[in-house]
C-alpha cells in the first residue's frame, strides 16, 4: 500500500500535480490522507493525557490511533507538502504529532534511542517554491530525521521543483522538467 499524505490546499497545487505524477508511477493500491479534511484535536494536556494513558495500557486500537497505524503499515509513503513560511502547512505538523505515537510508529531502546517500528522502506517528500531560498532543514529535513530516526524508513527521497515565481520563470516549464528527472524505484 502506499500512503499518499496530502498537505495541498489549493485546487491548481503545483505540488500536487507532482505529487501525482509521482503516485501514477508507483506500485500499489494508494491510500490518500487529505490533511485539510481532518479536523486534528488540539493537542492540549488532556489531549495528551488521555493518549498517554491508552499507550500505558497498550490500546492501541483506539481510533485516535488510526492515522498512527496507517502509516506504520504502509509499504511507501508519499508526502507532499508545498513550502510555506520555511517549512510546510500547520497542517503536516498536526499530522506527525497524531502519527508520533510509542509502540505504533516507533519505540525506545534501553539506552532511549528511538528505533522505527514502520513497514515503509522508502518515503518520498514532493515540495514547490515560488523562490530559490528553500533551506531543506526545515522542511525536508524535518520529515527525513524522523522517517529514518524515529521511524525507520532507510529511505528519503526528495522532490522539489523550486523558482516558480521568479520574475521571468515559466512554472509550467519547470514542473515538466521536475517530472522528466525523476526516477521511479
Amino acid at each position: 500500500m502506499v500512503l499518499f499524505v496530502n498537505a495541498c490546499v489549493r485546487t491548481n497545487s503545483r505540488t500536487l500535480k507532482l505529487a501525482k505524477n509521482l503516485l501514477s508511477n508507483l506500485q500499489g493500491d494508494v491510500q490518500e490522507v487529505k490533511l485539510e479534511d481532518i479536523k486534528f484535536e488540539l493537542t492540549s494536556e488532556s489531549f495528551l493525557a488521555k493518549r498517554d494513558k491508552l499507550i500505558s495500557e497498550g490500546r492501541f486500537e483506539d481510533e485516535g490511533f488510526a492515522l498512527a497505524r496507517q502509516f506504520a503499515t504502509a509499504d511507501s509513503i508519499v508526502i507532499a507538502a508545498p513550502y510555506w513560511d520555511l517549512s510546510f502547512p500547520a497542517t503536516l505538523k498536526q499530522y506527525i504529532e497524531h502519527i508520533n505515537v510509542l509502540g505504533i510508529t516507533f519505540e525506545y531502546t534501553p539506552e532511549g534511542f528511538p528505533k522505527g517500528l514502520c513497514k515503509a522502506s522508502k518515503l518520498y517528500y514532493v515540495m514547490t517554491a515560488g523562490g530559490n531560498f528553500v533551506p531543506e532543514e526545515y522542511g525536508y529535513g524535518y520529515i527525513k530525521t524522523l522517517a529514518q530516526s524515529f521511524y525507520g524508513i532507510p529511505e528519503v527521497k526528495l522532490i522539489k521543483a523550486v523558482g516558480l515565481d521568479i520574475y521571468g520563470a515559466v512554472p509550467e516549464k519547470i514542473i515538466k522538467e521536475t517530472i522528466d528527472e525523476l526516477e521511479y524505484q
